[in-house]
């Protein structure tokens, strides 16, 4: 099997590691916000897994959203180098 083929095989097309922050109010204070992180494999761009797990929050947990923030990243991807610009010496 070729390179080429392998990193066709090992790659899952627009699933990526979705990362969401969560601001909700609490019930029994509601001018204060407590922050909840999510984070799972979902589907790029539609995300089906984090619209179900918000409309089970407002389905069935008490402290209403205040705002979400979805940071998102590919599985596998080419590597990245970078060349540093300077030296350093042991001894």
């Amino acid at each position: 099997m070729l390179l080429r083929d392998i990193q066709a095989f090992v790659r899952i097309p627009d699933w990526r590691l979705t990362t969401a922050e969560i601001l909700y109010h609490l019930p029994d204070h509601p001018g204060l916000l407590q922050s909840f992180l999510w984070q799972k494999l979902d589907h790029a761009p539609g995300f089906p897994e984090l619209h179900r797990f918000l409309e089970f929050w407002q389905r069935e947990i008490h402290g209403p959203l205040h705002s979400v923030r979805v940071a998102s990243s590919a599985l596998t991807r080419p590597a990245e180098f970078r060349y540093g610009g300077g030296e350093f010496t042991l001894h």
